[in-house]
C-alpha cells in the first residue's frame, strides 16, 4: 500500500480570512444603511436588497467559521480522520439554503404589493442603492482571487455579485419613481432581485451536493488521468480508480495498480509509486493520494473505471 498524503490541509478559505473579515465588516454597515432607509421609504426593493445583503453577511460569517473550526479541528483523529475539512462545505450548502429562503419571502413580499404599490420617497433610495453597489464592487475587487480557490470564499463572491446586481435594480427602479411617479417599479424590482438570487443558491447548492457526494472535480478528466498512470514505467493496469473533493482546493484520489511482471522488488514498487504521486501533483492538483499495488495476478478481473 503508498500513500501520498497531506492531512495538514485547513482549507483554501484560510489564506483569505484577512479579506473576509475586511468584506463583512463593509456588509454589515451597508445593511444597517439600506434595513433603515427601507423603514423609512417603504422601498420594498431597498429592503429586498438589505435582505439579500443580510445573507451576504450570513454567509461570509459562516464561511469564517467554517474556515476556523477547519483550521484549529483541521488534525486528523480516530474519529475524524481528515479532521474537520468538510465544516466549508456545510457552511456553503447552509449559506445556499438562507439565499432561497430570501428569495422566496422577496417574491411573496412583491406580489402583494404589484397590486397596489405604497408610495416611496425615492432620493433615499437612491442614495442607499449607490453606497450599496459602491460597497458590492469593493468586496467583489477584495474577494476575486480566493473565489477560484475556495467554495466559501466563491460562495460570498457570487453574492456580492447578485447584490451588486440588486443594487442597480434599486438605482433604476428609484430613478424611475424619481421621474415618472411609477411606484409599482419598486416591487418589479424585488422581483429581479430574487431572479437574482436563485440562479446562484441552486448553483452553490449544486457545488456543494457533487462534493458531498464525492463526485469527480468539475476540473479533472477521470479518462487523461488513468491515461497518465497507465503510461507510468512499470504500471500495467489501473482500476478501482476514484477522485473526489474533502474541500475546496482538496481533491483525494485513490486507486488498484497492476504492476508490470518485472517489479519484483519493494524498491521497485516505490519508485513506480513516487512517479505516479509526482504525476498526480504536476498535471493534476492532486496532492493526497492512496495506492494498492497488485501482481500481475489481478489483471484476470475486467478492469473497472469509477466515475
Amino acid at each position: 500500500m503508498g500513500h501520498g498524503h497531506d492531512h495538514g490541509h485547513a482549507g483554501a478559505g484560510v489564506a483569505h480570512r484577512g479579506r473576509l473579515v475586511l468584506v463583512l465588516a463593509m456588509s454589515v454597515a451597508v445593511l444597517l444603511v439600506q434595513a433603515v432607509v427601507a423603514m423609512l421609504t417603504g422601498s420594498l426593493a431597498l429592503l429586498a436588497d438589505a435582505g439579500h445583503m443580510l445573507s451576504d453577511v450570513i454567509g461570509i460569517v459562516l464561511a469564517l467559521a467554517a474556515i476556523t473550526v477547519a483550521q484549529l479541528g483541521g488534525r486528523p483523529g480516530s474519529r475524524r480522520t481528515f479532521g474537520y475539512q468538510r465544516t466549508e462545505v456545510l457552511a456553503a450548502g447552509a449559506n445556499g439554503l438562507v439565499l432561497l429562503g430570501v428569495a422566496a419571502w422577496v417574491v411573496w413580499s412583491a406580489v402583494r404589493r404589484l397590486g397596489d404599490a405604497p408610495h416611496i420617497d425615492a432620493a433615499p433610495v437612491l442614495v442607499a442603492g449607490a453606497v450599496g453597489l459602491t460597497v458590492n464592487v469593493i468586496g467583489l475587487f477584495l474577494l476575486r482571487a480566493g473565489a477560484e480557490e475556495s467554495l466559501n470564499v466563491r460562495g460570498a463572491y457570487l453574492e456580492l455579485m447578485g447584490d451588486a446586481l440588486g443594487s442597480v435594480a434599486v438605482l433604476v427602479s428609484a430613478g424611475v419613481v424619481w421621474a415618472t411617479g411609477w411606484h409599482a417599479a419598486d416591487p418589479v424590482a424585488s422581483l429581479l432581485i430574487a431572479v437574482f438570487i436563485v440562479p446562484r443558491a441552486a448553483s452553490l447548492l449544486r457545488e456543494v451536493g457533487e462534493v458531498l457526494m464525492e463526485s469527480t472535480p468539475r476540473d479533472l478528466d477521470l479518462d487523461e488521468l488513468r491515461r497518465h498512470l497507465l503510461a507510468m514505467d512499470g504500471v500495467a493496469d489501473v482500476h478501482d480508480l476514484h477522485v473526489w473533493t474533502i474541500t475546496s482546493g482538496m481533491p483525494v484520489m485513490s486507486a488498484h495498480i497492476v504492476v508490470e511482471a518485472s517489479i519484483t522488488g519493494l524498491d521497485e514498487s516505490q519508485a513506480v509509486l513516487d512517479r505516479m504521486r509526482a504525476c498526480l501533483a504536476e498535471h493534476f492538483d492532486v496532492e493526497h493520494s492512496t495506492f494498492q499495488i497488485e501482481s500481475p495476478g489481478h489483471t484476470e478481473p475486467v478492469g473497472h473505471l469509477h466515475h
